[in-house]
């Protein structure tokens, strides 16, 4: 895959992809500038791991629809908290052409989320009834963006951001719960732009930690970028990505995802103890979806760019099998 080093648009005037625009970055480069209605998919996820709890928020438009949700794993208890809405025709759902830069912004069905890039990094706020979160996310270092084109028509630019520092407060009814970076609190960023095929199926893992001593964090996909070219996985090791251009081989259970899963590529290998799942099914006719999102840690190795073992062992994070039809 080729490296992007300068801004690109993602498509051409004709809203087809701009040929130029893929490969990879390891900053934000690319300009979405999408045109057109039906096969649009538009989304910001941002992903909060702290001590106490697990925080899922969802900005996203499908064109047709708005599906926006705040997602609660209390880790002391392992009470699950959800709150969702589905926005007709995505009305009032703000999501920039850019990652990194403006507002993302949707408020629906007594939900109300808000992401504000500043200077200093991203200021997530969400609340609604019985939860309320407000969180600063500090700059990382370096992400991993990707170009995956299925073909002109079709293609996808994904942004994953892993292991940025976080700060702030989750509020659970009446308790209010503080977190922070210096507490192993971090933040994922999930912002995806493009025009989809209606079914697909997508495999995901983040995680971030310390292990061996240096601060790693792990970005591995598969299923959706096969046979493209292009992947999106990677290894950070101090902010720095190593990427990979492998496919990679994941094998777990679909009768049962607390099963170890295993990851496996030339430079990866992986195994992942889930210790909950998260199972989000939507069915709305033409919309449907299923989601298996396990949290859990990680152990093995993946080689950098030198080809030297790095220990992913006691990572924590997710690992996750999407079902979509859009």
């Amino acid at each position: 895959m080729v490296e992007i080093t300068a801004p690109v648009p993602l498509c051409t005037r004709r809203g087809r992809l701009n040929r130029d625009a893929v490969g990879w970055s390891r900053r934000p480069l690319h300009t979405a500038n999408l045109r057109g209605w039906g096969r649009t998919k538009r989304w910001e996820y941002w992903g909060i791991v702290t001590h106490d709890a697990i925080v899922g928020l969802t900005v996203s438009s499908l064109d047709y629809a708005g599906v926006h949700s705040i997602y609660i794993l209390d880790r002391r208890t392992g009470k699950q908290i959800v709150r969702s809405t589905v926005e007709p025709l995505a009305r009032r759902t703000e999501l920039p052409d850019r990652s990194g830069v403006g507002v993302t912004r949707a408020h629906a069905g007594g939900l109300s989320l808000e992401f504000v890039a500043t200077v200093g990094g991203t200021r997530l706020t969400a609340s609604a009834p019985g939860v309320a979160l407000r969180a600063d996310v500090a700059p990382g270092r370096e992400c991993l963006a990707v170009v995956v084109p299925w073909s002109d028509r079709l293609f996808q630019y994904t942004v994953k951001d892993v292991g940025r520092p976080v700060t702030g407060t989750l509020t659970l009814g009446d308790e209010e719960l503080s977190f922070g970076h210096r507490d192993g609190a971090f933040a994922v960023l999930d912002h995806g732009r493009g025009r989809w095929p209606y079914s697909v199926t997508w495999n995901w893992a983040a995680a971030h930690g310390r292990a061996a001593g240096h601060t790693v964090s792990l970005q591995l996909g598969g299923k959706w970028t096969d046979g493209t070219g292009s992947t999106e996985n990677g290894l950070f090791v101090g902010g720095r990505l190593h990427k990979i251009d492998d496919e990679l081989e994941w094998t777990y259970d679909r009768a049962d995802f607390m099963a170890p899963w295993h990851i496996r590529g030339p430079r990866v290998e992986v195994t992942f103890a889930p210790f909950h799942e998260r199972v989000d099914r939507t069915n709305l006719g033409i919309i449907a979806s299923e989601i298996h999102q396990c949290f859990g840690r990680f152990a093995g190795w993946v080689l950098d760019d030198q080809h030297h073992r790095v220990p992913v062992d006691g990572l924590l994070g997710w690992a996750e099998e999407a079902r979509n039809r859009w």
